[in-house]
């Protein structure tokens, strides 16, 4: 079973973009995006016969999640106990065996000016995640934005104190791993250098000076079943590129 997560940074800019080539060629059983930065009432692709759940924003161009599946879900679950709904942030389907949950994580900013609220809602999506593995298995995607280790993006030395490296968000990333989750990429290649983010400045991605944002993690009990775990890098589009799971379902 194939498992894909792409932050798109615009799901109008993206479709211009060889988006639909993509999904074309893969085939994903799942496809879960971040940043569609727009509501379903305003797309009019193509959504290929897949089944379509969206989460938008209250603010228009901003955020927003989206999930394609090619089996409808026994349920849908939007926000993480109803919170977080607002900007559109988390979608949760649930199947026989497992439920897919697909984040865009907030942002802790430029002088991190939203990390209490990063901290907080860390909390909160963990004591959520740690719920659902105690019913079936967890199946976590999206942009999470934090680089975990230092192996994890270009220049760690310079951005201790930078959204995405603080060792607060590091930390919450631990926690989350220690409550019973595996980060399937790292498990599978503990030493690999890959990065799914670039920044558009200074030539980051031509440079491949970037950042390993974007993941999917799943609860322990999936462990045995993880068959691959995949970047994506040669897809262009956004200033992400996708990343993926095989799992043996």
């Amino acid at each position: 079973m194939k498992f894909i997560s792409w932050n798109v940074n615009g799901l109008r800019s993206v479709i211009g973009k060889g988006f639909y080539d993509f999904l074309d060629k893969e085939q994903p059983d799942f496809l879960s995006i971040q940043e569609t930065k727009m509501q379903e009432e305003q797309f009019s692709g193509d959504y290929r016969g897949y089944y379509h759940y969206w989460s938008s924003a209250i603010k228009k161009g901003y955020s927003g999640t989206l999930i394609l599946c090619k089996k409808a879900p026994i349920s849908v679950t939007y926000g993480i106990n109803g919170e977080y709904n607002d900007e559109g942030r988390v979608i949760t389907l649930e199947y026989d065996t497992f439920y897919l949950v697909n984040v865009y994580s907030p942002n802790s900013q430029d002088e991190l000016k939203r990390l209490t609220y990063r901290m907080e809602y860390e909390d909160k999506l963990r004591e959520y995640l740690f719920s659902l593995s105690n019913i079936k298995h967890v199946i976590l995607c999206g942009d999470l934005n934090v680089a975990h280790q230092e192996i994890d993006l270009k220049n760690p030395k310079t951005n201790t104190r930078n959204a995405g490296f603080t060792i607060e968000e590091r930390t919450k990333f631990t926690a989350l791993l220690e409550a019973g989750f595996i980060d399937t990429f790292r498990y599978l290649y503990p030493d690999t250098i890959k990065y799914s983010w670039w920044s558009y400045r200074f030539k980051a991605r031509e440079k491949n000076a970037g950042w390993r944002i974007d993941y999917f993690v799943t609860s322990n009990s999936l462990k045995d079943k993880i068959h691959d775990s995949l970047i994506y890098n040669d897809v262009f589009g956004s200033d992400h590129c996708p990343v993926g799971l095989i799992l043996d379902l």
